[in-house]
């Protein structure tokens, strides 16, 4: 699996990038991937994958995030789940060990004093698994009360790269621990 921060322009988010070999058509990087950019996020609800927010009338929308687009080329739903809860446990420990007080995580959104800061979905294409995270980096142009990770101080493009680190070293850690077993 291969990682990148992209720095080079904001890249607005509108939920098309969840469509198979964005990552390579975009950044280059063909395989298994996960990537990062900031930019603004405004996702309608007819590119919408959560049903739930469809049925809700519940756009997405944020001035700036930062996102964390992933792409695994394997059938498995239920995996790709696992690698967003993942991936939201990764971001959620990171922000614990800075010792922000009221922090919380429920399921897969993380939470700074009951507001929500983070958006996921998983789905599959034809030929893969795909993932997205967003953290708000502001929070002006949210539906609903949000916090973001300028109140918290935290720096977007640090942040990125320490999560990314984070998730490819725990992901490589699983894989490696499949290929070190004696099958029964």
């Amino acid at each position: 699996m291969k990682t990148l921060h992209s720095t080079e322009r904001e890249i607005l988010y509108d939920g098309k990038q969840l469509s198979p070999h964005w990552v390579y058509k975009t950044f280059d990087i063909s395989g298994d991937a996960l990537v990062s950019f900031i930019g603004p996020c405004d996702v309608t609800l007819d590119q919408m994958v959560d049903l739930e927010d469809v049925k809700n009338k519940s756009p997405i929308g944020s001035s700036k995030m930062l996102h964390f687009l992933g792409e695994w080329f394997m059938d498995s739903l239920n995996e790709g789940i696992l690698l967003q809860h993942l991936l939201i446990c990764e971001i959620y420990e990171l922000m614990l060990e800075k010792e922000i007080p009221s922090l919380h995580r429920r399921g897969n959104d993380i939470y700074y004093q009951s507001r929500k800061m983070s958006v996921s979905i998983a789905t599959r294409s034809s030929v893969s698994v795909l993932i997205h995270v967003g953290i708000n980096i502001e929070n002006s142009k949210t539906p609903i009360p949000t916090a973001c990770l300028d109140e918290l101080q935290l720096e977007p493009s640090a942040f990125a790269n320490q999560a990314l680190n984070r998730f490819f070293n725990d992901y490589s850690i699983w894989r490696l621990a499949r290929t070190k077993v004696i099958p029964r």
